[in-house]
């Protein structure tokens, strides 16, 4: 199966760099390429890509207004949007997020990652660093600007008890496999009980989980901790 991408960024030689590396994997095609976020969601509409590879900075309308109209989109509910980014921690990184984003990759990351990258998030998974993971909680995700909220406390009570566990480590950057470790179960349980609380929470992908457990209250950061002086 292809995995159908949609190119959204105002610089042509990115544009024809990306599209050259992608379309040269047997498991990825560039269905179409935006110079703006306006373009990035009116074809959107039309090729209904598995991922649009969408720049956060944009002349006219920009990369998150962007996300923010497909991620809303009942329309568009099984495309997923990978940010591309200059600065791979910032605020709007952050509101893509909350927007609905599956996760992000700084504009000079390696040909293997970037192809990586989109067939993890075409897949559901999130693609989320555990540095920029802990740096967008600690910055931004605790903290939702108003009208963002995801999920109310109260609808944490539809997921089991299981799942709420499961939900939890997600959040704090564990894989699969490492819950399932943890748990002493299999990573496909694990992957059950995700793709349950997704469900159950309305959450687009594991990336939206992840901003709804810290949202919700579900799991609270852990404060940094001040290096003691020697004695």
């Amino acid at each position: 199966m292809t995995i159908r991408v949609l190119l959204a960024d105002d610089q042509a030689l990115l544009r024809a760099t990306f599209r050259i590396l992608i379309d040269s994997c047997d498991d990825l095609h560039v269905v179409a390429e935006a110079t703006d976020g306006k373009e990035a969601v009116e074809l959107a509409h039309v090729h209904h890509p598995d991922v649009v590879l969408m720049d956060i900075r944009m002349p006219g309308t920009d990369g998150l207004t962007a996300t923010t109209a497909i991620c809303a989109d009942p329309d568009l509910s099984a495309t997923r949007v990978l940010i591309l980014t200059t600065f791979e921690i910032d605020e709007y990184v952050a509101q893509a997020m909350r927007a609905g984003a599956s996760g992000f990759l700084g504009k000079d990351v390696a040909a293997d990652a970037l192809l990586d990258g989109i067939r993890t998030v075409a897949s559901g998974d999130a693609l989320l660093s555990p540095a920029a993971t802990r740096a967008l909680i600690t910055r931004f995700l605790t903290t939702p600007a108003p009208g963002t909220l995801l999920a109310l406390p109260d609808s944490l009570d539809t997921l089991t008890a299981r799942e709420r566990e499961v939900m939890a480590l997600a959040a704090e950057g564990q894989s699969n496999t490492e819950i399932a470790e943890r748990l002493v179960v299999s990573p496909l349980t694990v992957r059950t009980h995700i793709h349950r609380a997704m469900t159950k929470l309305n959450a687009r992908d594991r990336a939206q989980l992840v901003v709804i457990a810290y949202q919700s209250g579900l799991v609270r950061p852990t404060p940094p901790q001040t290096p003691q002086p020697p004695h």
